[in-house]
């Protein structure tokens, strides 16, 4: 249903280059589901190992070592996907995916095992995933029209990332936690089912090769996604253990609900904006775009420690959606085609990969010393959502062909 619904969208609104109307909307449909298991879960596991007894300090090292471990499992990643193609491996990291959640939800009765299990087959399966998602997609988009599509893919995104954690969130706090995590675990099963009938969108058996890799032409962009892996984190791990510790300080289970809510609210946003940044994009003023909601981005964290009401918390996700749609699809549209450009597709989005984990290293660090320093958990966090401020303004330092000759 779900799948013959976006086919329809498709058909009306798509010119795909590589690809046919049905294997467009089995890659949306898959990506939906994907989507929908992690956003369940994924702004709550901090919050769950914290309602655990795990102090702070704990969590940002843990997460520094769960950063680690992705970018070190980036190269043999990105050599799966260059060897059985992105389709397969999406398929192979959605299975992979399934045992974490199940062990993470025995964190009360296994401890460090769970976080072990969670942090190999859950690392593995996102890092996995992220860059056959990005080969697939740059693969099969369509040059003149790549900002509407990046636009339908944002759109697709919010709606299982705004209404999930709610979903989410109301089952950890009527039911239990460890509820949501299977529940999570069976979406990513059916997650799994449309990319069994799509065929590989790219060259099988290929190795990945650096040789003639134009690095000149890509380091800028390599290094602002650094900058990109400090925002994802500070918004997906750093932000809702603020709204825990101060904004809901003394809930129970409830806060889970609270936050999901919180989340569930940015998804009016991110539809209303996704489609109208698509249309800005492919009208030349991508550049613009990037820049503008980079600074945007900038500030909204810059003022995340003066947070102390459900209200404002609620106009920060706002402000934080409104501007992380707009940097993040000019941002990937350039991305794309440049890796069109490199001729080394792969080896170019394992870097992009490969930045973006380092990038959650660098804050998770951050976090860890401002913890180290003060026993005051919010100037901690405050701190620490000023360093992720300061670094966001890196991601304007990216210099995409195709803006730079306005195109």
């Amino acid at each position: 249903m779900i799948q013959s619904a976006i086919h329809r969208l498709l058909l009306r609104r798509h010119f795909w280059r590589y690809a046919t109307f049905g294997e467009i909307a089995e890659l949306y449909t898959a990506r939906m589901l994907r989507m929908t298991g992690n956003a369940m879960i994924a702004t709550f596991v901090a919050i769950y190992m914290l309602k655990n007894g795990y102090p702070l300090h704990f969590i940002a090292g843990y997460y520094a070592m769960y950063f680690a471990f992705k970018a070190l499992v980036s190269w043999p990643s990105a050599s799966l996907v260059a060897r059985i193609g992105p389709k397969h491996s999406m398929l192979i990291a959605n299975i992979v995916s399934i045992p974490s959640l199940i062990a993470f939800s025995f964190l009360d009765d296994i401890g460090i095992w769970a976080l072990a299990a969670y942090t190999i087959c859950q690392g593995t399966s996102m890092t996995l995933y992220g860059i056959a998602h990005l080969v697939d997609f740059s693969k099969v988009k369509h040059d003149e029209h790549a900002g509407k599509e990046i636009g339908y893919m944002n759109i697709i995104d919010k709606i299982a990332a705004g209404i999930s954690p709610l979903i989410g969130g109301l089952i950890a706090w009527l039911v239990s936690p460890q509820v949501t995590l299977w529940v999570a675990a069976v979406l990513l099963i059916f997650a799994a089912l449309p990319l069994l009938r799509t065929a590989e969108p790219v060259m099988l058996g290929q190795k990945l090769d650096f040789r003639g890799f134009p690095w000149r032409q890509t380091w800028r962009s390599i290094c602002a996604e650094l900058a990109i892996g400090v925002d994802n984190t500070t918004v997906m791990v750093i932000w809702p253990l603020f709204l825990a510790v101060v904004v809901f300080a003394g809930a129970g289970d409830e806060v889970y609900a609270q936050i999901g809510a919180l989340s569930a609210i940015t998804v009016f946003v991110g539809l209303f904006v996704s489609h109208m940044y698509g249309v800005i994009i492919d009208r030349n003023k991508g550049r613009e775009l990037l820049h503008y909601t980079t600074i945007a981005k900038a500030f909204t964290h810059m003022l995340r420690p003066f947070v102390m009401t459900p209200i404002s918390a609620v106009l920060t996700n706002v402000v934080n959606e409104t501007a992380a749609a707009g940097y993040a699809m000019a941002f990937m549209r350039g991305m794309f085609d440049l890796a069109d450009r490199t001729g080394h597709r792969i080896v170019y989005l394992l870097m992009i990969e490969l930045a973006m984990n380092l990038g959650g290293v660098f804050i998770s660090l951050v976090m860890f010393t401002a913890l180290a320093v003060t026993t005051n958990a919010q100037v901690a966090l405050g701190a620490t959502f000023f360093v992720a401020g300061l670094t966001a303004f890196l991601i304007m330092t990216a210099r995409f062909p195709l803006y730079r000759r306005g195109v």
